[in-house]
């Protein structure tokens, strides 16, 4: 069913759980800040773009209504998404990784199972059960992933127990073994004398954007919005991995100063870099530098400055971060020209 309805866009966001807020404050951060009327209110707007419609579903309910061409657009885990996608359907990951929600699909045993130290152990204990007559139960959420996860890994005898109850429970109570379920910190498997097996990671997961590809190739006000989107989430995204540098360095001459700062590649391979000359009382010869660094050698590089006799050093983040195109947008263009 394609979507019927007056807004170029509609963009489905959590109306609950771990993801809801984190996407809020994200879109605000990506200057796509979000209004809603009330809590109870399932729609709400961007500011930001005039005509865009915002839609409040459960995270669980998203890749399905993506599906159904109910919104261009949806925010919800890759779990979910991958879980629920429709194999040759309108959906699609349009960025990946939005940098939270991150959380891991395991295995997890009973702390009890000592002998399980591997997936390949694993395995041998599924065949011990069906020798015994029986079948290793696994009770998850995420039945497809996990099925999938099972028999690459050589485990062929098992049964899965779907439920949308804790799972955490399942095996205390009796009706698996085993589970398949989220994790984050660990710290609820542990509170439940269960433990994730080594090597029987399913998935790593955090939040992404889905798209309807569908309702994006007959909809160009639409697909320009999404541009809009993308280049905000990328520019971000991106620019949480750099900060910006100013500093006073003493020289002879602009060439020679920026020579010498640049004589770190880790400095000089980056753009943005500017130099201006700097006119004080004493009559010495000193500029005012700009750079933008990665943060991994942030404290190295302002080291670094201090050693050429840099003063007055310092640093802010970098407000968004855009290349000559956007990346995210000219593949989804490409999935939509196919």
């Amino acid at each position: 069913m394609l979507s019927d309805r007056d807004a170029d866009l509609q963009i489905i966001l959590p109306s609950n759980g771990n993801l809801h807020q984190p996407t809020k404050d994200f879109l605000q951060s990506c200057n796509l800040g979000v209004e809603r009327s009330s809590s109870r209110t399932y729609t709400g707007s961007i500011p930001n773009l005039i005509n865009t419609t915002v839609l409040f579903q459960r995270a669980s309910d998203i890749t399905s209504k993506i599906e159904e061409g109910r919104a261009e657009l949806g925010i919800t885990g890759l779990d979910r998404f991958l879980e629920y996608q429709r194999y040759g359907g309108d959906s699609t990951i349009a960025l990946d990784d939005l940098g939270f929600g991150h959380c891991k699909l395991v295995l997890a045993v009973p702390t009890s199972w000592l002998d399980i130290t591997t997936i390949e152990d694993l395995a041998d204990l599924a065949l011990e059960f069906r020798e015994d007559g029986k079948q290793l139960k696994v009770a998850t959420k995420y039945p497809r992933l996990v099925r999938k996860y099972l028999l690459e890994h050589g485990i062929e005898y098992f049964s899965l127990v779907t439920t949308s109850g804790t799972l955490e429970a399942a095996p205390v109570a009796g009706y698996a073994d085993l589970i398949g379920d989220l994790m984050a910190t660990g710290e609820t498997l542990r509170e439940n004398k269960l433990k994730p097996v080594p090597g029987g990671t399913i998935l790593s997961s955090q939040a992404c954007l889905i798209a309807n590809t569908k309702l994006l190739n007959r909809n160009p006000n639409a697909l320009a919005k999404v541009k809009v989107i993308l280049e905000q989430m990328e520019g971000y995204l991106r620019s949480k991995q750099y900060h910006k540098i100013s500093a006073n360095v003493e020289g002879v001459s602009e060439e020679s100063t920026i020579t010498k700062i640049f004589e770190r590649y880790d400095i000089a391979w980056l753009q943005g870099q500017t130099i201006s000359k700097m006119y004080n009382a004493s009559g010495n010869s000193s500029y005012s530098i700009t750079i933008v660094v990665d943060q991994k050698v942030l404290l190295d590089v302002i080291d670094y400055l201090r050693k050429l006799g840099a003063t007055n050093i310092k640093t802010s983040d970098v407000k968004n971060m855009y290349k000559d195109k956007c990346s995210a947008f000219e593949t989804l263009r490409s999935q939509l020209k196919n």
